[in-house]
């Protein structure tokens, strides 16, 4: 509550020297080339529970949950108790000669909760190097197994995976790719199972059946014995939330196991809470992957950690070749760090005592109470699952276009509900929700109210600049 008393505090002048030190010496993620290391954004000085309070000293809902990872809420004081105790304890050990007892008895916990035999866990310090690592292990996997053609992956357009420049080279967002480089001669990106976005007239299991079929199709071209995995995150959580047509998953997964495929799910979104369960591929979707990445909630962004878990058939596939001196040269100064591994063990805590279930009773509420907003002329579409979804803006409904639209009007959402006091996830034409796992339905009728009175204002503002008909 102190840093609440400073922030409201805090003078105009204070708020201005903070600016101008961020553009003489801070260099933000995904800036623009005529921003860079000259830009400021807006400051955060303090959390509570499902609130951030910024440097106006305004309380504002906390509508995407920082970066979909504070899944326990702010100021958690046992985890904050944890991030000291533990660093007290052991504030690092080398992960390349010694071993911690945080990682341990975390890589048992996880194990437990993974789907099928998915036993050991390999922890990185992120979602994009989790995803990284899971690469290069299908790649150490098939040369060890005699097989070094077998490295080509197949991806979706609209996921989002990460930004190393293995992990970036899936992504299939085209601004993603304007102006980086990338190792795009890997990468097969088959279409996004985006079923608002379908043909007109398709029913969902068409659109469904010509998804499979494009990934069959894929195999039959490219040759079974040249890919080595397909990856996707059960909901394209950055794409828009994109939640796949019924069966999807399902199909994809038993093509991958028809074809030596592996099967990569990218769940650093939809882990630890988000759905509900630990991980969502099994408990929601049904499948048993090879591989799961994780990262984001496994701390609710107290600590940076991320991790894959790994099939125990693979790891027993390599034990038993004939290179039992093949390394897997692999590792990061921070893999199993004992105080990110001790904080994703008291998360976990709270996420068995109570808050998984609090997020499977209070879903239905938050995704009803959302869907509300498609009375809205601007809004074509409310969708999603569990604790996150997506608002889409279209010019009309009947074309569903949004590229008529103003592209920056999920920002101008954005500062109007600021104003009003909620943050929003802006993507283009997009707003995402995905809130801290411990909202109540009454904030989040706050949450919905602030959003419709802030694509209400950019309703009509759009309308009285020409932008929008209406």
């Amino acid at each position: 509550m102190a840093a609440i008393r400073n922030a409201e505090n805090r003078s105009s002048r204070q708020t201005d020297d903070l600016g101008a030190a961020a553009r003489a010496h801070l260099i933000q993620p995904w800036p623009v080339a005529g921003e860079i290391g000259a830009e400021t954004r807006g400051g955060i000085v303090a959390g509570e529970g499902i609130y951030v309070t910024d440097l106006e000293g305004r309380r504002l809902i906390d509508g995407p949950a920082g970066m979909w990872c504070t899944n326990a809420g702010h100021a958690c004081e046992p985890i904050a108790r944890t991030l000291y105790d533990q660093g007290m304890a052991l504030s690092y050990n080398s992960p390349w000669y010694t071993m911690s007892e945080p990682s341990v008895r975390l890589s048992q916990r996880l194990a437990a909760h993974s789907p099928a035999d998915l036993g050991h866990v390999f922890y990185t310090t992120g979602g994009s190097s989790a995803v990284e690592t899971a690469l290069r292990f299908m790649q150490f996997s098939n040369n060890v197994q005699g097989r070094p053609e077998k490295k080509k992956v197949v991806a979706r357009q609209g996921g989002y995976h990460g930004s190393t420049y293995l992990s970036a080279s899936l992504n299939g967002r085209p601004r993603d790719h304007d102006w980086m480089d990338s190792a795009s001669g890997m990468v097969i990106k088959l279409s996004c199972p985006n079923p608002f976005r379908r043909p007109a007239g398709q029913s969902v299991e068409a659109f469904c059946d010509g998804l499979v079929a494009e990934f069959r199709q894929v195999i039959e071209t490219e040759g079974a014995e040249r890919i080595g995995a397909f990856i996707a995150e059960p909901i394209m959580a950055s794409g828009g939330v994109i939640v796949p047509p019924p069966g999807y998953l399902a199909r994809m997964r038993d093509l991958c196991r028809q074809n030596d495929i592996l099967f990569i799910a990218d769940e650093v979104v939809t882990a630890f809470g988000r759905l509900g369960h630990v991980f969502a591929s099994e408990a929601v979707f049904g499948i048993e992957p090879d591989m799961i990445t994780f990262a984001k909630g496994v701390t609710s962004g107290y600590f940076p950690l991320g991790g894959v878990m790994i099939s125990d058939a693979l790891l027993e596939t390599l034990r038993r070749s004939n290179h039992a001196d093949a390394m897997f040269a692999h590792g990061l100064t921070y893999s199993s760090h004992p105080i990110g591994c001790a904080v994703a063990e008291t998360n976990l805590d709270l996420l068995e005592g109570g808050l998984l279930a609090h997020a499977r009773e209070i879903a239905p509420y938050f995704q009803a109470q959302l869907k509300t907003l498609e009375d809205l002329p601007l809004v074509g579409e409310v969708r999603g699952l569990g604790l996150m979804a997506c608002v889409e803006c279209v010019a009309d409904r009947e074309s569903n276009n949004p590229l008529a639209l103003d592209l920056e009007v999920g920002k101008r959402i954005d500062a109007h509900c600021q104003r009003l006091g909620l943050l929003v996830r802006p993507l283009i034409h997009m707003c995402v929700m995905s809130p801290p796992l411990t909202i109540t339905r009454s904030q989040i009728d706050d949450l919905v109210s602030i959003l419709r009175k802030g694509i209400s204002l950019t309703q009509d503002e759009l309308a009285r600049e020409g932008l929008w008909k209406g």
